[in-house]
C-alpha cells in the first residue's frame, strides 16, 4: 500500500483506501484552489521560478506545482516557511488556516500517506478488512481481484507492488509506535479460503512480535462497543500535531479540527481498554489460526 501510496492515480480514480477499494476523488476544493493563488502570486512577486522556490522551503518542486494547482493540501510548516520566505505579511498563515477548518480535503489519502511516513504513532481501528499495512499478498490480492468494476491484472500487479512497498514502514520506522485493533470477525470470514487466513494470522501474529507493533482483537462479543460509528486513523506527527482519516465506501475524509480529533482520541482510548490485552489478542490469533 502506500507511501508511497497503496494506490495508482489515473484521470478518473483518486487513491486507495486500507481496503483497496477504488473510488473517485473530488475536485479540488476552491479553498484550495484560493491557497495555491495566493502562493503563485507571492513566489511570482518574489521573482522566483517553482524550481528555485522548492529547496527554500524544503519542498519538491513537484509538490510545490501541486499545492499551487490546488490539487493538495499543503504540508503542517509549508505556509509558515513560504509566508516567510516570500515576505507575505502573514496572508499564506493566513490562507493556510482556513484550510484547517475544512472537514473533506481533496486528493485525502495522498496526504494521509506523506504524514504516515514520519509520524511518531499511528492507531488504526478496522471493522471491515485487515488494514493494509498488515496484510499478506494474497489476501491483498483476493481484495484487488474481487474489485468491481474489475481491475485488469497488469492494475493488481500494480497496486499489489505498491502495497507491499507501504508494509515496509512497520520495519523501516521502528521509533513509530503503530497500534492496531481488529474486529474478531476480520478473521471468522476467511477472505479467500482457509489457507489465506491462516497465513494471514501467522503474518500478524509475526508483526505483533516487533516492539513499535500492537495488535489487539475486539472479541465477536462486546456488550459495549465505541467504535460503531465505523473505521478510523488517527495519527501524531513529528510537531505533536493530531490528525484523523475516516474511510466510507465513497469517500474518505481527513480530519484536523481540534475537537474532532479530541472525540477520536476519546474514542480510540476507550476501544483500547474494551478490546483484548496483547497477550490475551497473541493467544487469539493462535487458536483461530489452530482451528484452520
Amino acid at each position: 500500500m502506500t507511501h508511497g501510496t497503496d494506490s495508482i492515480d489515473s484521470p478518473m480514480y483518486g487513491t486507495f483506501g486500507n481496503g483497496g477499494a477504488r473510488r473517485p476523488e473530488p475536485e479540488p476544493q476552491y479553498s484550495l484552489k484560493m491557497f495555491g493563488e495566493v502562493v503563485k502570486t507571492f513566489r511570482k512577486r518574489a521573482r522566483l521560478t517553482q524550481e528555485q522556490f522548492a529547496p527554500l522551503v524544503g519542498y519538491s518542486p513537484e509538490t510545490v506545482a501541486s499545492i499551487e494547482q490546488g490539487r493538495r493540501l499543503p504540508p503542517p510548516d509549508f505556509a509558515e516557511r513560504a509566508d516567510s520566505i516570500l515576505d507575505a505579511f502573514g496572508v499564506i498563515l493566513a490562507a493556510a488556516k482556513h484550510l484547517t477548518r475544512r472537514k473533506g480535503l481533496a486528493s485525502w489519502f495522498r496526504q494521509w500517506a506523506e504524514l504516515e511516513l514520519s509520524a511518531l504513532s499511528l492507531y488504526t481501528y478496522e471493522c471491515r478488512l485487515i488494514p493494509g499495512l498488515l496484510q499478506t499478498p494474497a489476501y491483498a490480492r483476493t481484495l484487488f481481484a474481487d474489485q468491481l468494476p474489475p481491475l485488469a491484472d497488469e492494475q493488481i500487479e500494480a497496486q499489489l507492488a505498491a502495497r507491499l512497498e507501504r508494509q515496509q514502514l512497520l520495519r523501516e520506522r521502528p521509533n513509530t509506535s503503530f497500534s492496531f485493533i481488529l474486529e474478531e470477525h476480520l478473521f471468522l470470514r476467511d477472505l479467500g479460503g482457509a489457507d489465506v487466513t491462516r497465513e494471514l494470522l501467522d503474518h500478524i501474529l509475526d508483526l505483533s512480535e516487533l516492539r513499535n507493533v500492537n495488535v489487539q482483537i475486539m472479541p465477536l462479543v462486546r456488550h459495549h462497543h465505541s467504535g460503531l460509528g465505523g473505521p478510523v486513523q488517527l495519527l501524531e506527527t513529528p510537531d505533536h500535531q493530531w490528525f484523523g482519516y475516516l474511510e466510507g465506501q465513497a469517500h474518505g475524509q481527513f480530519v484536523s479540527d481540534p475537537k474532532a480529533i479530541s472525540v477520536i482520541q476519546m474514542r480510540c482510548a476507550s476501544m483500547r481498554s474494551q478490546a483484548l490485552s496483547l497477550d490475551d489478542s497473541q493467544g487469539l490469533m493462535r487458536r483461530m489460526r489452530g482451528a484452520r
